[in-house]
């Protein structure tokens, strides 16, 4: 996997504006995304496919398996009509490995409480399927934190599109510019600044704790 230069977290300079936070979820508060990787390499080996761990970090990490599966049939590495029976089998293989990859991390029930308790409304939005977002949350212990939860089959046009993000707005009622939006893979970035949100980036969830949000959570 080739690692991404992440730029230093920017101070806000006016944090009272932040009246929300939007969490990606894969890669951000679960380290779900070679789970992912796994299981679709599961579901399309039946089929004798596959994609390379280098080309999924590259460029598949991020995106719908829909979207996946639609882009490897372009490029005529699946037959034609398979994509519904893999994306299906895909989510079957994804529910029986999520314990092993969503499991309760304190660092993060931490600092979903300090946030919740400092006032913030907060969303995770994902990629994932709803069902499939709401076993991880749960599995995780992270599910209760949340004012929001939004799925990719919630929206019309998943990310790299912004909808998802915009529409999380929507529903809290908020100014772009009041939303700190949490990103690590490029199509997730890639939505985020395109909604018009504060985007802050990350690797991955190791870089997720309370120093991430210290500008936010320090008293003045």
């Amino acid at each position: 996997m080739v690692a991404m230069e992440i730029p230093t977290p920017q101070k806000l300079s006016e944090k009272k504006d932040i009246k929300a936070i939007i969490f990606d979820l894969d890669g951000v508060l679960v380290n779900m995304p070679e789970g992912h990787y796994e299981a679709l390499n599961r579901a399309l080996g039946l089929f004798g496919a596959r994609i390379e761990e280098r080309e999924h970090y590259d460029f598949f990490n991020g995106l719908p398996t829909r979207k996946k599966l639609e882009t490897l049939e372009k490029q005529n590495r699946l037959p034609l009509g398979l994509r519904d029976t893999i994306n299906s089998i895909k989510q079957k293989y994804t529910k029986e490995i999520i314990p092993s990859y969503c499991t309760p991390d304190h660092s993060k029930n931490i600092l979903l409480k300090h946030l919740k308790q400092k006032g913030y409304l907060l969303a995770c939005c994902s990629n994932s399927t709803r069902d499939t977002l709401h076993l991880m949350l749960q599995s995780a212990q992270l599910f209760d934190y949340f004012d929001l939860i939004i799925g990719n089959d919630e929206v019309v046009n998943p990310k790299p599109h912004p909808e998802i993000y915009h529409t999380a707005m929507q529903r809290f009622n908020v100014h772009p510019k009041e939303c700190l939006i949490i990103e690590d893979s490029p199509h997730g970035i890639a939505a985020a600044q395109e909604s018009g949100g504060i985007v802050r980036i990350v690797r991955n969830t190791e870089d997720v704790h309370l120093g991430l949000f210290e500008d936010l959570l320090i008293n003045e």
